[in-house]
């Protein structure tokens, strides 16, 4: 039997009427009541337990919880199953290796095709992502629906610095641009796959107008476009990476008053939220994507404006890998009130922190992330930093934080306005310009090095 290729494995379009982009998003979603989204997510959570329950990985799971599929009954039961993350992912993979068994793929050489990535691995051994073509292109399509809400059309020049090799990020977002939009795409990658002043030189001349990727490189590039004396030659009007909580005001003066904006994602799920036109927060894909907010050490639902990890359960990957209540451990919170757009969906924050790389010091939860929107703002930083976690003899611990400085700041007063941001005293040293570049990798990394813990040396 011949295998299906790509493109005749689904029906792309069925999927442009179910997950729709352009006006037709618009149109579909502005107005729409909570009940009818509600029961279009209900639809898609049936169809995406029955595949659930066709894999080992989640059969296991449920069943050492005594859940029968009978027991799932509609979206509202969702929270009867447990909660998973990456490391019972890395379990499957260390039993059943080298792909785990989380998947579902077929042992059938007529399958359709499977998209194969892994995690960057910097922390351990890679873990290994797995597409089928539907859930493949309805995650390219989620951010092409987004870049095309926030303006990007067919007259923009797109530059990615995501990375590439067998990471996810700068793969799929080629597709996402390529397949969904109408503006040409240039992967420069990250600083290593193209060097800084090769990748300002390309937004020169081929009229860049759009930057996506992560902002610590983005920012890191407007300081090299002016060394090479080329910052007058580029006009970016729009970046759209992962800001955070740092300040957009920073990030946009750098690039000479362009629109920034921000979006959330994550390897196994694709994007799950970024922001509209309004910049008024960012919406959750809630079409697709079904979030929970839940408490970091209960695992039960936080209050409206609470601070939870986000757990996220993608309603349209029924294909390969299904995704049903993974702990991303990423925190943020939900945002009420009327938003400015009409839109449906619900809206969030966006990302304020990792649980799981949540510091106690000294009783007191950091998140070292918070640092960035609190220098990035001043003219004499460069907005690079990285934190050292100590104990000495007496068990007394320490964050030490080592600033960027252009020249001009006083490490007293920025301890003062940091003790005062977080909540806790830390010890701040300051260095050159690029000086932490070799601990924090930020030019090789898509996520720089922002915490080194000492304290187990």
């Amino acid at each position: 039997m011949t295998p299906p290729s790509y493109f005749e494995s689904f029906d792309a379009r069925q999927m442009l009427a179910d997950y729709p982009v352009g006006d037709a998003f618009v149109a579909r979603y502005t107005g729409m009541s909570r009940d009818e989204l509600f029961a279009l997510q209900n639809q898609r959570f049936a169809t995406l337990m029955r595949r659930g329950w066709q894999i080992p990985f989640y059969q296991r799971l449920w069943g050492a919880k005594g859940i029968e599929p009978g027991d799932i009954r509609s979206l509202e039961d969702i929270v009867l199953l447990p909660v998973y993350d990456k490391t019972d992912l890395m379990a499957s993979v260390a039993a059943r290796p080298p792909f785990g068994d989380f998947a579902g793929l077929a042992d059938d050489p007529a399958r359709p095709p499977v998209i194969f990535h892994t995690t960057s691995g910097t922390t351990g051994r890679p873990q290994p992502l797995l597409f089928g073509p539907k859930g493949r292109e309805v995650t390219n399509l989620l951010v092409g629906r987004m870049y095309r809400w926030q303006g990007m059309g067919h007259r923009d020049v797109v530059q990615s610095v995501y990375g590439h090799g067998m990471i996810n990020g700068g793969h799929y977002v080629r597709e996402a641009v390529t397949h969904f939009t109408n503006a040409l795409f240039l992967s420069a990658g990250t600083g290593i796959e193209t060097r800084s002043t090769a990748q300002v030189a390309l937004m020169a001349d081929f009229g860049v107008t759009a930057l996506v990727g992560f902002v610590d490189y983005i920012r890191k590039l407007s300081d090299v476009a002016r060394a090479e004396g080329l910052a007058d030659r580029i006009a970016i009007k729009m970046i759209c990476g992962h800001l955070g909580s740092d300040d957009r005001s920073a990030i946009e003066s750098a690039w000479g008053g362009a629109k920034a904006f921000d979006w959330y994602g994550v390897g196994d799920t694709g994007a799950i939220a970024g922001e509209g036109p309004e910049r008024d927060g960012l919406y959750v894909w809630e079409d697709a994507q079904y979030l929970e907010l839940l408490d970091v050490d209960s695992a039960t639902p936080v209050a409206p404006g609470g601070l939870g990890d986000m757990v996220v359960t993608c309603l349209f990957k029924d294909d390969i890998a299904p995704c049903i209540r993974f702990n991303t451990h990423d925190v943020t919170q939900e945002l009420t009130g009327t938003n400015a757009t009409g839109m449906a969906f619900k809206r969030i924050a966006g990302f304020k922190g990792r649980s799981d790389n949540m510091v106690k010091l000294r009783g007191i939860n950091v998140f070292p992330h918070a640092i960035g929107a609190l220098i990035e703002n001043r003219a004499d930083l460069t907005g690079e930093f990285v934190c050292h976690l100590t104990r000495d003899a007496t068990g007394r611990e320490d964050m030490r934080v080592t600033l960027e400085t252009r020249g001009g700041s006083d490490a007293g007063e920025l301890s003062a306005m940091l003790r005062k941001g977080l909540g806790v005293e830390v010890v701040v040293a300051l260095v050159g310009p690029g000086e932490t570049a070799g601990v924090t990798q930020v030019e090789v990394r898509q996520k720089p090095i922002r915490l080194i813990d000492e304290r187990s040396a």
